[in-house]
C-alpha cells in the first residue's frame, strides 16, 4: 500500500513562501511519477507539478517561474517549493505517487495566502 505524508502548509502573506513536503512509505524510485495537485474551495483538484523517475519535471502554466519540485531520494521525499505566492495558490495541495507498486495519494495539506 502507497503511503504518502505531506506536510508544510499553513497560512502566508502575499508574496510570501512555503515549502512543502511528502515523505513516501518507500524509495522514491518505486514509482513512476510523483506529483503535487491542489484543489482550491469550490474547484477541481488540479495538477501543479510532477517528476519523474527519471528527473524529468513538469509545471502548470499558473506556477511556472514561481514553483519548483524536487526530491531528496535519501529521505524518500518529495518537495514543492513555493515562492511569490498570491491569493490563488489557496488551496488544499495533495501529493500523488504512481507506479507499479500501486498509487496513491497524501490526505493533503492546507496552504492559505492571505491578500
Amino acid at each position: 500500500q502507497v503511503q504518502l505524508v505531506e506536510s508544510g502548509g499553513g497560512l502566508v502573506q502575499a508574496g510570501g513562501s512555503l515549502r512543502l513536503s511528502c515523505a513516501t512509505s518507500g524509495s522514491i524510485f518505486s514509482f513512476n511519477l510523483m506529483a503535487w495537485y491542489r484543489q482550491a474551495p469550490g474547484k477541481q483538484r488540479e495538477p501543479v507539478a510532477h517528476i519523474t523517475r527519471e528527473g524529468t519535471t513538469s509545471y502548470a502554466d499558473s506556477v511556472k517561474g514561481r514553483f519548483t519540485i524536487s526530491r531528496d531520494n535519501a529521505k524518500s521525499t518529495v518537495y514543492l517549493q513555493m515562492n511569490n505566492l498570491n491569493a490563488e495558490d489557496t488551496a488544499v495541495y495533495y501529493c500523488s505517487a504512481r507506479g507499479p507498486v500501486g498509487n496513491g495519494w497524501g490526505q493533503g495539506t492546507r496552504v492559505t495566502v492571505s491578500s
